[in-house]
């Protein structure tokens, strides 16, 4: 129902409601459409809504899914753009953080720089497309001017290599006090470092969680602080990377993290949870992680989503706290995985965590042999090779008007890495940002 629909009789001459048969209709009606507008608008994060007399918890799911052509738009003309070749012209593992001045930095993982060149693609195909040449650094950021478009590629890469055959992906960002209490804000950006391994692990072995340190305005990397060293772990199913999400509540700022399995079930990983003090985050000693029953320093971690079959995380997931409810998106479980975005709800972030919801396909670009398009399932063009969406991420500071702005990856499956490159490179929407818009419904 549409507040449009409700039409106005005049106003009271009393000062009290409209009288008469057709205002109490009026009345009727605008108190529905109120109700309505209620319902829908939950999908931006609380900001206030830590204290005493915020929303109530209540079971929350997606109402509703819509393709952002504006800002998947904006990353296509940008990687487009052949004007420089040092800049970014796509990339995996999207993150956004809001800056002080109205900036909006956002941060990838593995990303192609180079050159784009206009369609036709060397096999005939109406896509854009990079050559093998094209150079890949590890991360990368790419700065919005205030009013949000588009404006130039940092230094690349951002976060250099620890050591050979290892790399720093960056995660979850977040502007803090540079220490509890204090005046002067810094930036500091989560990052996972991760080691060449072999097989299954063809996108590195998990190894640690660090935080780095970067000045306002000028988004230089002062230092890099390591908080959890996995590389003790002897089994790399049972590393825990913190990060791929953060939440404020109160004092407190949660940090999410889970394993990374390799199991064929996708997914079949743990979540975890972490907290912090507001401008802790670079503090080891501060850090406190969830033990099933209470917050230690030094006890096991364990998992507060995750059973190993139906229930359980992608290795990059995203949550959100809406009108006093944290909501957990993430891939779906299974073969639905390959596909769809699920999510769960949660009085707290240490759970308990419900759900699986209904599942929502987003959309993905034309595949590299010309299938898919609009649809939610790209395109299949043989056995265990298609287009797939992957690390779903929520972007407060791109959302609003009621809407919670999404952003998903998009990636080549396919057995044989090179066949895999071959996809990515003849096709450059394939390894770009997409976004969506999400709506929010709770139950009464």
């Amino acid at each position: 129902m549409s507040a449009a629909t409700a039409s106005y009789a005049g106003p009271s001459t009393t000062g009290g409601p409209p009288r008469g048969r057709g205002a109490r209709r009026t009345w009727i009606v605008l108190l529905l459409a109120v109700a309505c507008a209620a319902v829908f608008l939950t999908a931006l994060p609380d900001g206030d809504d830590d204290r005493e007399s915020g929303p109530a918890c209540a079971a929350t799911t997606v109402a509703s899914s819509a393709p952002e052509p504006k800002l998947t738009g904006a990353f296509a003309s940008y990687g487009d753009d052949g004007a420089r070749t040092d800049d970014w012209t796509g990339g995996d593992g999207t993150h956004s953080v809001k800056l002080p001045d109205g900036r909006v930095l956002w941060l990838f993982s593995d990303t192609f720089l180079g050159q784009v060149h206009a369609p036709p693609n060397p096999q005939g195909q109406p896509h854009a497309w990079r050559d093998t040449s094209a150079p890949m650094v590890r991360n990368s950021g790419v700065v919005t001017d205030r009013s949000g478009a588009l404006e130039r590629t940092l230094p690349t890469p951002m976060f250099a290599d620890p050591a050979p055959e290892q790399w720093r992906w960056p995660v979850a960002a977040k502007v803090e006090p540079r220490s509890p209490g204090g005046d002067e804000d810094v930036l500091r950006v989560l990052l996972w470092t991760r080691a060449k391994a072999p097989g299954p692990w063809i996108y590195g072995a998990p190894a640690a969680t660090e935080v780095a340190t970067l000045s306002l305005p000028d988004l230089r990397v002062e230092n890099i602080t390591q908080i959890s060293d996995q590389r003790g772990v002897a089994d790399p199913e049972k590393r825990v990377l913190y990060g791929t999400t953060t939440v404020d509540d109160g004092e407190w700022t949660y940090v999410f993290g889970g394993t990374d399995a390799q199991a064929a079930a996708r997914p079949s990983s743990h979540a975890f949870v972490a907290r912090v003090p507001h401008g802790g985050l670079a503090d080891p000693d501060a850090w406190r992680y969830w033990d099933g029953s209470d917050w230690t320093r030094t006890g096991k971690p364990r998992p507060v989503l995750g059973n190993g079959a139906h229930k359980g995380v992608g290795s990059a997931f995203t949550v959100v706290r809406t009108q006093g409810t944290y909501v957990l998106l993430t891939m779906a479980a299974g073969t639905e995985g390959l596909t769809d975005v699920t999510s769960y709800w949660s009085c707290s972030p240490t759970g308990p965590w419900r759900g699986p919801a209904k599942a929502f396909a987003p959309p993905l670009p034309q595949d590299g042999g010309g299938n898919g398009g609009g649809g939610g399932t790209g395109g299949q063009s043989a056995a265990g090779t298609a287009a797939a969406p992957y690390n779903p991420q929520v972007h407060p500071a791109v959302s609003g008007g009621g809407r919670l702005v999404v952003s998903y990856d998009v990636n080549w499956l396919d057995a044989a890495a090179a066949n895999a490159q071959a996809h990515i490179n003849r096709n450059v929407e394939l390894y770009r940002p997409r976004f969506v818009s999400l709506r929010f419904q709770r139950e009464s």
